[in-house]
């Protein structure tokens, strides 16, 4: 997972997540309803139950290479969370997602995007057409992409196939 600062040096923080928190997330991106509520849509219902309100999620710390997150409530409320889930939860509820610059100065990353560079900088792209190609299937591919494509259940064989 990647975020971005949206205001100043517009740093970048990588987090590591695994296949069903990705779908978690693409799923509250693209508001995915399912036929009976999925956690993060279990954990945004349990806080209206409790006449709670999402406020916004805080990346707080990075401890031991774990980075650590808290859903912020009305009056305060603070809990604990995965960044992914609790990214998840703030993508649902609509709320901002804030990073402490604590977190930010210690793991930001660097990302170089194809076309977002000094426009007096071509760089590699520029003068190889193969590789100008390839980046833009690249990007459409990624136009694509729906939950389903984030499915790791093996097809089902047909009947009477032997492996």
């Amino acid at each position: 997972m990647l975020l971005r600062e949206t205001v100043g040096d517009q740093r970048w923080l990588a987090i590591s997540i695994g296949v069903p928190e990705a779908n978690a997330l693409v799923a509250a991106h693209e508001r995915v309803e399912h036929p009976r509520p999925d956690t993060i849509e279990l954990i945004g219902h349990v806080i209206e139950a409790l006449g709670r309100r999402v406020q916004r999620v805080q990346v707080t710390a990075l401890d031991g290479g774990v980075f650590i997150a808290d859903l912020i409530l009305d009056e305060d409320v603070r809990v604990s969370a995965r960044p992914s889930d609790a990214i998840a939860v703030a993508i649902r509820a609509g709320v901002p997602i804030e990073v402490h610059e604590a977190v930010l100065d210690t793991a930001a990353v660097e990302v170089v995007i194809a076309g977002e560079s000094d426009p007096d900088d071509l760089g590699p792209a520029a003068s190889d057409p193969v590789q100008e190609q390839e980046i833009a299937s690249f990007r459409d591919r990624l136009d694509e992409i729906t939950v389903a494509d984030f499915d790791d259940t093996p097809p089902e064989e047909p009947p009477g196939s032997k492996s």
